[in-house]
């Protein structure tokens, strides 16, 4: 009996309440979806916070799942979801009007560019942490729209489609505000690196 349960898809087995099955998803998901988390949130806390919460709707919401999507992909979304909740719940950074940030051109078409600085040596930066520093501080400061999407496919990695999905909005407009978001970080992080150092 133990194995046929055992031989039913996952979603089968936590829509028929094994405590097993249910053991199982924290077991091989948790690790993953705390490291999503923290990539995004920036601290262990909050995103063990999200992590329970994810966890605690997907067994609640286990009877919506269709199954067309692999079920760590299902539980990923919601994951997501909930970090981006906390993320704009606790943010107290002030806000910057990412068109301030957009490139400038002159009279001619070309685009002005800040004065070179000196960079330190980047093993120094790396080691010292101060590049994620910069990083995560810069992200903050960036309207919600451009930050998530900032996340999603930079710090996250997912594709336009699966960032258009999450966000509820086309792969045009991902791409658009995926734009207009390093464009604003590369701005903002030029003071710390050097106008030619970042990319």
């Amino acid at each position: 009996m133990h194995q046929e349960s055992a031989a039913k898809p996952l979603h089968q087995r936590l829509l028929a309440g094994e405590p097993a099955a249910a053991e199982e998803l924290v077991t091989t998901e948790g690790g993953r979806l705390f490291q999503a988390s923290r990539r995004i949130l920036g601290n262990e806390e909050d995103a063990l916070d999200c992590v329970q919460e994810a966890f605690a709707k997907a067994f609640q919401k286990i009877s919506t799942f269709e199954g067309r999507s692999d079920i760590s992909t299902w539980l990923y979304r919601i994951l997501i979801n909930e970090s981006l909740i906390r993320l704009r719940q606790k943010r107290r950074s002030k806000i910057i009007d990412i068109d301030s940030l957009m490139p400038e051109f002159d009279i001619e078409g070309c685009r002005i560019e800040p004065p070179w600085q000196p960079v330190k040596d980047p093993e120094q930066l790396a080691e010292s942490g101060e590049i994620r520093r910069h990083v995560r501080a810069a992200i903050d400061i960036l309207p919600e729209d451009a930050r998530n999407v900032l996340l999603l496919r930079d710090i996250e990695e997912l594709n336009t489609r699966e960032t258009a999905e999450i966000l509820e909005i086309s792969e045009a407009a991902v791409k658009v505000r995926l734009h207009r978001a390093r464009a604003a970080l590369k701005k903002l992080l030029e003071p710390h690196f050097g106008a030619g150092d970042v990319e």
